[in-house]
């Protein structure tokens, strides 16, 4: 299924039972819906466990539009497109679940639209991120060759693997989303927050420091896994269960 938000065709999914728990499921970068959630068995966690799950390809993702503007993609738009999701299926309060760069998002909305979720789970997110080395990622794909930076290098290598991605979508998307760390909009934050991190993960390795700036928010740091690995751990996704049933 499709809609418009703000100019740009979306795809979105619906599974799982009627009138069970809504929430939004949004992916990380160069990823979409699929291949995060249900190839991993999020999605057949949730829904047998009476969660009807909305998922969202990102603008320049998966099955939505890929604008080659990086003003297509500021933080204000993408955060803005999860709100229009929940408008579009006429739901009011969901639960959201988001990993890295779908994480990061959820955050904003949380902070903007606290009303509208009801709590968050948010794995493989620190206090910066893979936002840091945006510019080298961005260079990277519009070259179409790897960065000797080591986080650019694992951000390219991925998106340019699946050949259904636009690297120049995705080279405008990583530059256009630079969230602000605003201390004091964090701090002001109630809505209940776990984050998720492997132990191993260097581009959520401050997740720490981001915890003592959400007084709402709690860690979990699943051993042995990295920012690729963790989202498919199984350790992930019943720490989410029960977070998200509390």
């Amino acid at each position: 299924m499709d809609f418009d938000s703000d100019g740009v065709r979306l795809h979105y999914e619906v599974n799982g039972p009627e009138g069970g728990t809504p929430i939004v499921l949004v992916h990380g970068f160069a990823s979409d819906y699929r291949l995060n959630w249900v190839g991993s068995r999020w999605q057949e966690t949730l829904t047998t466990n009476g969660f009807r799950v909305f998922g969202l390809d990102l603008r320049g993702h998966g099955q939505s539009d890929k604008p080659h503007d990086e003003a297509a993609y500021s933080v204000e738009v993408m955060t803005g497109d999860v709100v229009r999701l929940l408008d579009h299926a006429g739901v009011e309060q969901a639960a959201y679940l988001g990993y890295s760069m779908g994480a990061r998002i959820g955050l904003e909305v949380v902070m903007d639209q606290p009303s509208r979720i009801t709590r968050a789970v948010l794995g493989g997110i620190g206090a910066s991120g893979a936002i840091q080395h945006s510019e080298e990622i961005a260079n990277a794909l519009r070259r179409g060759e790897p960065t000797d930076d080591p986080i650019a290098q694992t951000f390219f290598n991925f998106a340019a693997a699946r050949p259904a991605n636009d690297l120049l979508a995705l080279a405008a998307c990583i530059r256009g989303l630079r969230p602000e760390r605003d201390l004091k909009r964090l701090g002001a934050i109630r809505t209940p927050i776990l984050v998720v991190v492997g132990d191993h993960d260097e581009v959520a390795r401050n997740a720490p420091e981001l915890i003592e700036e959400i007084p709402s928010a709690r860690l979990h740091v699943i051993p042995g896994r990295d920012h690729m690995s963790t989202v498919v751990a199984r350790e992930f996704k019943q720490a989410a269960l029960d977070f998200l049933s509390a």
